[in-house]
């Protein structure tokens, strides 16, 4: 791609023939111009870059959040008072607004809608018992977030948009953001295109909202699972690896089957054999086999995720052994037989950590025992996980990041 360079707040005249790497989150490919000074450099995003000291608030007329009723709160469906909007034309973003939120009107012709340009993310706040409200690695979720905007041949957003808009959103936000174990403020950032065109290509036009709504923990117990040998997730080529809002709608049909015959979600096995794990529901998958962890490893059929990175990384400074390779149905079939096979559990951003207590197979249901929580992987995971989200524990990996206060005037 070509990217213009920022130097002294101007755009230079040099053009770049280089690529940005959305997983490294770094530009790679400085052929020939090392012996620049790249003192003030910055990326230009669509030939923009933005200015997040003209962000605009407009006021809400008054707040929801007298009125919410925990006990009507499920997951996704208590809204805040406020939403982050960004629009992309004529190859740059505009400004962002923080706006009272409210319904968008649209027309009916919008990219998104027929051809399926769009994708989001999913991230949680939290507050500690002095007030204070803190994001959980978002730095990995703005990778994520343009790594699934490269694929789909959607513009990457600028940090300033998609992490200094979300630290001043929040900022407005913070009173919505609860300290109680099991609660926290779910942010869904989103891109769709919003081009008002019926043509089959990459539209020209697109929008860009955060929203936030309170949140209970995903799952209240553990799951029965069933493993699923006909249909895909996602195949190899695919884009299994972005949060596309078309994996999660081709997953809804074979879930409510397995539902129906009594599971709670299903683990999705690779689309050529279906012999190896993939991913279970909106979760990674690991498997723990004697002290051994054992998780799929990526690919362009399985997601990049956060709190699988971030589990992976707690257990291996634990001196636990983690092995990211192909893991079979076979395999975990023939440990939960010969009684090496001590645990199953999925991860996630929405459901955190989770263990299984049932897997179905085509010829049987494998029961998993549960173990006592001081010798339960996931269990620990969690209470740490958990523990450093909501500034508990001393966070040893650096990954809590503190929202200021102030950061946006009315």
């Amino acid at each position: 791609m070509a990217y213009g360079v920022q130097f002294g707040g101007e755009t230079g005249k040099i053009i770049l023939s280089t690529t940005f790497d959305p997983y490294l989150g770094e530009w790679i490919g400085y052929s020939g111009i090392s012996k620049l000074n790249f003192q003030g450099y910055a990326p230009i995003f669509g030939g923009c870059v933005v200015d997040i000291n003209k962000m605009k608030l407009t006021r809400a007329k008054e707040s929801k959040l007298p009125k919410l009723n925990w006990e009507e709160v499920s997951f996704g469906n208590h809204f805040t008072d406020y939403m982050l909007i960004s629009n992309y034309e004529n190859g740059k973003w505009s400004e962002p607004e923080i706006v009272p939120f409210d319904s968008v009107a649209f027309h009916p012709s919008i990219m998104s809608l027929h051809y399926g340009q769009a994708f989001f993310e999913g991230m949680k706040a939290y507050k500690d018992k002095a007030g204070d409200v803190f994001l959980f690695r978002p730095d990995k979720n703005f990778e994520r977030m343009n790594a699934s905007a490269h694929r789909l041949n959607m513009p990457e957003l600028p940090k300033e948009i998609f992490l200094d808009g979300m630290m001043a959103w929040l900022d407005v936000e913070r009173d919505w953001v609860p300290n109680e174990p099991g609660k926290a403020l779910y942010i869904r950032p989103v891109m769709f295109a919003s081009e008002e065109m019926i043509l089959a290509r990459s539209a020209n036009k697109y929008s860009f909202i955060i929203m936030g709504c309170v949140v209970r923990d995903y799952y209240s117990q553990p799951l029965k699972v069933k493993i699923e040998k006909r249909f895909t997730r996602a195949a190899q080529g695919g884009v299994g690896n972005a949060k596309a809002a078309g994996n999660y709608a081709a997953s809804f049909y074979p879930t409510n089957l397995a539902k129906d015959a009594g599971f709670d979600q299903i683990i999705w096995t690779d689309g050529i054999e279906h012999e190896f794990f993939e991913e279970c529901g909106t979760m990674n998958v690991m498997v723990r086999i004697g002290d051994k962890i054992i998780t799929p490893p990526l690919s362009d059929s399985i997601l990049k995720g956060v709190t699988r990175d971030s589990l992976i990384q707690m257990a291996r400074s634990k001196g636990i052994e983690v092995e990211e390779r192909p893991i079979s149905v076979q395999e975990v079939y023939e440990a939960h037989k010969n009684g090496t096979l001590k645990e199953v559990f999925g991860c996630g951003t929405a459901v955190v950590v989770n263990r299984f207590h049932a897997i179905g197979y085509p010829q049987e249901t494998l029961e998993l025992p549960l173990l006592p929580d001081d010798e339960s992987y996931p269990v620990q995971f969690k209470k740490e996980l958990v523990g450093i989200q909501m500034n508990q524990i001393p966070d040893p990996f650096g990954w809590r990041k503190k929202v200021e206060e102030n950061l946006i005037e009315a």
